[in-house]
C-alpha cells in the first residue's frame, strides 16, 4: 500500500523536482478562465502539498473497507464492543444523567406507573431531544404495557425503553465501495465541525492502511484552507487546495485528478459552511456534485451531513433541506459529549430516514466512533 509522508520542498526547486517517478501534475483553471463548470478552459499548476511516495512491504493495494465494516468487526469481538460501550458511557455522561437520572427521579417514592408518571415521562423524553414524534411512539408502547400490567418497576421500564429504542435504531448495512477512489462530500452549516471531522475520518483510514486525500473546497473562509492543511499534516495525508475565492467545483476537479494520479483510496471534500436556507449556496453544492460525477462516474459516492448535537431540534430542519438539495446518504452527529440532549440521535434517524454513520464524542482524533445502536442506547440509559 502506498503511503504519503510530508517533506519540505527546497525553495529553489523546479516544478516537479523531487517527486517520485510516475507523478502526474494536477492542473487548475488559470486566472480569467470561465467559471461555468469545472474542467473546462485553460489550465495552470495548482497548489498541492508535496509528498514522498513510499511503497508498503508487499507493494500490493488493499481493498478499501466500507464505512460500516469496522462496526461489524467490533460486533464480532466482545472485548471491542465492551470498549465501545464504555467509551460511549464516559462521553455521553450528560445525556445519561439527564435521561437515566430523570427516570430514577420519576420513580422516587412511587410504586407504580400511573397517569402522572407517564405525563412526566413524556416531558422527560421530549426534553432529552428525542423529538415529539419519537417520544410519542415510545410512550404508546409503554402505555400499552401498563394497561396489560406488564410494567411495574423502574428496571422493567428501562428494559422496555431499551428494546424500543433499539427497534427504532436498526444497524445500517455496510456500504460496498465500488469505486477507487471513494469520494465523500461533507456538508453542513457553519460551526458544526466539518474540518475536524474530515481529519478524524482520514485518521481512521490511515489506521486501516488506506490512503486518504483531502480537498479544501471551502474557498470562502480565509482560514479554512490553512486549518485543513494543519490537520492534514497532523494526520499525515495530502491536501489539494487553491487560493481563497477560487471556484470550489474547480478545486474538487483538481482533487479528483490528484486522487486518480496518486492512487488514493478515499477523497474527503471539505465544503464551505452554509446556511441551509440560502438557495445560492445550496446550488453551489449541486454544482460540486455534478463536477465530481463528471470526473469520476458515480461520485460523490457518499454525501454526509454533519450536525451539531447541541443544536437540538434545529438539526432536523437542516437535515431535511440538505437532503432535498444534494441527496444525503448519511449523517455524522458531533459534540455529543457536550450536551445532555443526546436523544437527538433517535429523532434525526426517525424523522429523516437517514442512517447515522458516526458519532463525535470528543476532540481527539480517535473520538469519532462508528454509530453502534446497542452501545449508544446502553450508554444513555445506564
Amino acid at each position: 500500500m502506498a503511503r504519503w509522508f510530508r517533506r519540505k520542498k527546497p525553495l529553489d526547486a523546479a516544478p516537479g523536482e523531487g517527486r517520485p517517478p510516475g507523478f502526474h501534475e494536477v492542473r487548475k483553471p488559470s486566472d480569467g478562465a470561465p467559471e461555468t463548470e469545472a474542467g473546462s478552459g485553460e489550465w495552470g499548476t495548482p497548489e498541492v502539498t508535496d509528498s514522498v511516495l513510499v511503497e508498503g512491504p508487499s507493494g500490493a493495494a488493499r481493498e478499501p473497507e466500507s464505512f460500516s465494516e469496522s462496526l461489524l468487526a467490533a460486533g464480532t469481538d466482545s472485548e471491542a464492543r465492551r470498549g465501545l460501550i464504555q467509551r460511549f458511557r464516559e462521553r455521553l455522561g450528560r445525556t445519561r444523567q439527564a435521561l437515566s437520572g430523570g427516570l430514577e427521579r420519576l420513580f422516587w417514592g412511587r410504586r407504580e406507573l400511573d397517569a402522572q408518571v407517564l405525563e412526566e415521562l413524556e416531558e422527560l423524553l421530549i426534553t432529552a431531544d428525542l423529538g415529539v414524534d419519537t417520544a410519542l411512539r415510545l410512550l404508546e408502547t409503554i402505555r400499552e404495557k401498563v394497561r396489560r400490567r406488564e410494567l411495574k418497576d423502574l428496571s422493567r421500564l428501562k428494559e422496555v425503553l431499551r428494546e424500543e429504542m433499539l427497534r427504532l435504531l436498526p444497524v445500517t448495512p455496510p456500504v460496498p465501495r465500488t469505486s477507487r477512489p471513494w469520494v465523500v462530500l461533507l456538508v453542513g452549516v457553519n460551526g458544526v465541525g466539518k474540518t475536524t471531522t474530515i481529519a478524524k475520518l482520514a485518521h481512521r483510514d490511515r489506521r486501516q492502511g488506506l490512503t486518504p486525500l483531502l480537498v479544501a473546497a471551502d474557498t470562502f473562509r480565509a482560514a479554512a484552507v490553512e486549518q485543513l492543511e494543519i490537520w492534514g499534516e497532523r494526520v499525515g495525508t495530502l491536501v489539494v487546495k487553491q487560493k481563497t475565492g477560487a471556484d470550489p467545483a474547480a478545486v474538487v476537479f483538481d482533487g479528483l485528478t490528484a486522487a486518480l494520479a496518486r492512487g488514493a483510496d478515499t477523497v474527503y471534500v471539505d465544503t464551505a459552511g452554509r446556511l441551509h436556507t440560502k438557495v445560492n449556496l445550496m446550488e453551489e453544492l449541486k454544482k460540486i456534485s455534478r463536477t465530481a460525477g463528471k470526473k469520476i462516474p458515480g461520485a460523490p459516492h457518499e454525501t454526509l451531513l454533519i450536525l451539531d448535537a447541541t443544536t437540538g431540534q434545529n438539526a432536523l430542519s437542516q437535515a431535511r433541506l440538505f437532503n432535498q438539495a444534494v441527496g444525503l446518504t448519511g449523517i455524522i452527529l458531533t459534540k455529543l459529549d457536550g450536551t445532555a440532549k443526546g436523544g437527538i440521535a433517535l429523532a434525526v434517524t426517525q424523522e429523516t430516514g437517514l442512517p447515522l454513520r458516526y458519532l463525535g464524542v470528543g476532540e481527539g482524533l480517535d473520538d469519532l466512533q462508528p454509530f453502534d445502536p446497542q452501545a449508544f442506547v446502553e450508554a444513555i440509559l445506564g
